[in-house]
């Protein structure tokens, strides 16, 4: 390889030119695997995941890591001997389910290689991805899909909720690796790819094959599982091209009505001067008028049997679609895609919960329910016009069964019946925060709060949140009072100061408070910043910080010795040790949950 392509962050930006041609083949991509370079920044990527230290089926983790096990790795993919490790299967609740969801922990060495991999295969497919596509993608998130569907999915008559059963499990892996084989012509790659899906899983120490699906947990799902999907939204907007047809026509009585408004006005702006009192008000009059009937009647004609719309959005495996027609054009739409996935992908639609809607009626989707406008209320725009509001506006809303349920989960509501069964709602004290500090349990009660209302602050009633945070509010005192043997009274009285509840903490500059979350619940525009699903940024990685370049340094931050041996000591949380041996006492003091350390001293840690 090249010199001017061994620093990986050029290699994979040169992919991503290369990949806006859709014609163009990968002919050289395993060669990337022997370079080491790519291996420390897919170590950077991974470190910083809280199940980093999570060991696989080979009891290994990230602790021990060196430039030698990086080696080791690259010779067995040069020699072509690497085998993945069948992941740890465990398994992880689902939420307000009994069913459990199963989760592969794969090995720290099979991490590394699926990070690469997973970088590889990003930049190529990355710039070709459909804009309908929002899940696990760099700078989308739930809310991006959310706004697409409050921008394109205006006016229209029907909802077709997509559903497919056990999707991430069903993925066939011969139709995963023709679709990789259209873009890329290195069967090594490939074939280290067919090693990942065929890797297997071991659960009770008895070792299961894996005959389709991609494993959750591996770092490479994600993106193999929108390869895969990719053609489910090539498929959706060949169809778009096809339904649509028409233009929405003009509703003629409105048009008159607007030019009315518009004589009226022209009329009164020129002879506003001359005219007397009264003559002013009447104008007024019959100018309001004049608004009224013309924001009364719809701009556009109804009932155009002529105007057909198909809109598509999809985040991982759950998919909504728009329609503007009739019900018969949306079944058949529901039929096509069902018909598709099965024949071309080998996935099943589920069809319980695939349902058409109509668009004035509530369908759920990435936990909101959305429906369209019933009415032609009128608002005001940035501007501060007055503009009417058409039937049709996409409106989100956040169902009372999500935030009811998390309080529940929380443990922080109880509900009780009177003798009529009308409900009574309680806040309850959380026992599992008692044995923490009171900037704890505050802070963990504002990030609840905060993580609740960020994402539904773009539902038309936002300020329903203010009812969970009220429960969350007196769960919080409860939980005080049991931990002090103190009265909710008692508590608030304590704490409280200038209707704020806040609690004293100690810094390094002195005494600081923590204040009850106390910023309203205001619906917002726009999404707050916040992406769920950021994915790792690939840029320069020189800094002196950074692992690469401690392990690179061989210097021992224990003991100061000089070795071209380092090996990187981790552990989970600062919060996990303490300062009684000389290792701990140097990571709280500069506050890295990392230590660059010598053979010597490494075998001193560990035992």
């Amino acid at each position: 390889m090249c010199e001017t392509l061994r620093e990986p962050v050029k290699v994979l930006k040169s992919l991503s030119e290369q990949a806006i041609n859709k014609q163009y083949k990968f002919k050289r991509l395993y060669r990337n695997l022997y370079n080491p370079e790519f291996y420390f920044l897919a170590y950077k990527n991974i470190s910083q995941s809280q199940g980093s230290m999570t060991p696989g089926v080979d009891g290994k983790s990230l602790d021990g890591m060196s430039e030698k096990r990086i080696n080791a790795l690259i010779e067995s993919l040069k020699d072509f001997s690497y085998q993945p490790n069948p992941a740890r299967r465990v398994y992880i609740e689902k939420k307000n389910s009994t069913k459990k969801r199963p989760l592969g922990i794969p090995s720290t060495e099979d991490k590394l290689v699926q990070e690469v991999a997973k970088m590889i295969l990003e930049s190529i497919y990355e710039p070709n991805f459909s804009e309908c596509s929002h899940g696990f993608r760099p700078k989308r998130s739930c809310h991006s899909a959310l706004q697409q569907i409050q921008n394109q999915f205006t006016g229209i008559t029907w909802f077709v909720e997509g559903d497919i059963h056990a999707c991430f499990d069903s993925f066939d892996h011969h139709v995963l690796v023709d679709i990789l084989r259209e873009r890329i012509k290195d069967e090594n790659f490939l074939a280290l790819i067919w090693k990942m899906l065929k890797a297997g899983y071991m659960e009770q120490w008895v070792y299961n094959c894996t005959f389709s699906g991609t494993p959750q947990g591996s770092g490479v799902s994600p993106i193999l599982a929108n390869i895969y999907l990719s053609k489910l939204d090539d498929f959706a907007e060949n169809l778009k091209k096809s339904f649509d047809k028409g233009k929405s026509k003009d509703n003629l009585e409105y048009q008159r009505a607007a030019s009315r408004l518009f004589y009226i006005r022209r009329r009164n702006r020129a002879n506003w001067e001359n005219w007397n009192e009264q003559q002013r008000k009447e104008a007024l009059r019959l100018q309001k008028d004049a608004i009224n009937y013309m924001h009364s009647l719809p701009s556009k004609r109804a009932n155009n049997e002529e105007y057909k719309r198909l809109v598509y959005c999809r985040y991982a495996d759950d998919f909504l679609i728009g329609v503007i027609g009739s019900f018969e054009d949306a079944s058949e739409i529901k039929e096509k895609f069902r018909v598709f996935l099965e024949e071309t992908l080998h996935l099943e639609m589920s069809e319980e919960k695939t349902k058409i809607t109509h668009s004035q009626d509530k369908v759920r989707f990435l936990g909101y329910d959305i429906t369209t406008a019933k009415n032609s209320a009128l608002m005001y725009d940035s501007k501060h016009q007055l503009r009417k509001t058409h039937t049709g506006r996409i409106k989100l809303y956040a169902p009372k069964d999500k935030w009811q349920g998390k309080l529940m989960e929380y443990g922080a509501l109880r509900i009780r019946y009177d003798e009529n069964g009308k409900e009574i709602w309680d806040s309850h004290h959380r026992g599992n925060m008692v044995h923490m500090t009171d900037v704890e349990i505050v802070s963990q009660v504002n990030a609840e709060i905060r993580g609740m209302y960020n994402y539904y602050s773009i539902a038309e009633n936002a300020t329903v949140i203010k009812n969970f945070a009220f429960i969350l509010e007196y769960s919080m005192y409860k939980t005080f009072g049991l931990k002090y043997r103190k009265s909710v009274y008692k508590i608030q009285k304590k704490y409280r100061e200038n209707g704020i509840f806040m609690v004293p903490y100690n810094t390094k500059k002195g005494l600081k408070y923590c204040e009850f979350y106390h910023d309203g619940f205001k619906k917002k525009r726009y999404a707050c910043s916040f992406e769920p699903d950021l994915l790792p940024q690939y840029v320069k990685y020189d800094n002196p910080n950074y692992l690469r370049t401690r392990i690179k340094l061989g210097v021992c931050e224990l003991c100061g010795e000089n070795t071209d041996d380092i090996c990187m000591h981790h552990v989970k949380s600062l919060k996990s040790i303490k300062a009684d041996n000389e290792w701990n006492t140097i990571m709280l003091a500069k506050r890295r949950k990392t230590l660059a350390v010598c053979p010597n001293c490494y075998a001193k840690i560990t035992k």
